[in-house]
């Protein structure tokens, strides 16, 4: 049996105006920022940050660092299994878009950077605690994430990608806080130092499922390295620009989010091992819910294992099968 699924993609952009759709994953951490009595303020400050950020990091030409601003668009990707016109809200990313004013152009940055999966909700938050129920050691469940694993690369080789999309995309995590990184000696001049993991971690492994290859750098002006996960050449296959675009985008959303890791005011060292519980760090002045976000994984895991895993289980594993 092959089905040919077919994908929707829209784009909403992310300013200070932003206001998340009804069927928007509001565990996506700009949806996260855009609620309450302070969305304007939130998105206006983060918005600032990542203009600041990307100045800072692209200094040359650029003496009073105003040159650029980069411009988001949130993408939803919504995916119809039985060609019916029934669509699943899939996953959700973001576009860079790079304005530069000194030469009045905008330049398009790159694709992917936040990364949210209501299918990546359920695997974390329903099949992988319910696996680990009645277990006394902790264990992976057979196949975990080889059907997103799948539903992701059948995404980024689809049409519906080529057509919106010049390149492959790009995403950037938070590194784990129960990894050590060492510091190598490779150097990058935009990513900046290059860090390697004493093991792989749960995450890692999901997301090379997804086709993806990861590795860690801390760029110039960054107190802890990022996860950079890709396909192909990340180091050849991107510009500056591009990669200034994605660095300085995601570090300001780790700052607001894991400030003990990404605000901490300590640089990290040769060995490092981010800490969650660190109290020497610094707060920006934008509201984050990281409790809400951490229940609303776990309900919408089950709105997926509700509105998408249960009703096409057969089409589906038929379809990951071949």
């Amino acid at each position: 049996m092959n089905k040919d699924f077919t994908f929707t993609i829209k784009s909403t952009c992310l300013d200070e105006n932003y206001q998340p759709s009804d069927n928007t994953r509001i565990t996506t951490n700009f949806a996260n920022l855009a609620r309450g009595n302070s969305r304007q303020a939130n998105l206006r400050n983060a918005l600032n940050m990542i203009d600041n950020s990307f100045n800072a990091l692209a200094h040359w030409d650029n003496t009073q660092a105003d040159r650029y601003s980069v411009e988001l668009e949130i993408i939803s990707v919504d995916i119809d299994i039985e060609g019916s016109g029934q669509t699943f809200p899939s996953i959700e990313i973001l576009k860079t878009n790079i304005v530069d004013h000194k030469n009045n152009k905008r330049i398009e940055g790159i694709v992917g950077n936040n990364f949210s999966s209501y299918v990546r909700d359920y695997d974390f938050s329903v099949l992988l605690l319910d696996h680990n129920k009645d277990q006394s050691t902790f264990s992976i469940p057979d196949n975990f994430g080889d059907l997103h694993g799948k539903l992701f690369k059948y995404f980024v080789n689809s049409s519906a990608y080529q057509q919106h999309f010049n390149k492959p995309p790009v995403i950037c995590l938070s590194v784990s806080n129960n990894k050590t990184y060492h510091q190598t000696e490779n150097h990058h001049p935009v990513l900046g130092v290059e860090y390697q993991p004493n093991e792989s971690s749960l995450t890692e492994q999901y997301f090379k499922k997804m086709g993806l290859q990861v590795r860690y750098f801390m760029p110039a002006n960054s107190v802890a390295p990022l996860a950079f996960h890709f396909f192909g050449d990340l180091l050849n296959d991107y510009t500056t620009l591009e990669l200034l675009s994605t660095i300085s985008t995601m570090e300001t959303f780790q700052k607001i989010y894991r400030p003990e890791i990404y605000n901490a005011n300590a640089v990290a060292g040769k060995c490092y091992q981010p800490n969650l519980n660190n109290l020497d760090h610094s707060l920006t002045h934008i509201v984050y819910d990281r409790e809400e976000r951490s229940k609303m994984a776990n309900h919408q895991g089950k709105f997926a294992e509700e509105h998408f895993i249960k009703p096409y289980q057969t089409v589906l594993e038929q379809w990951s099968a071949n």
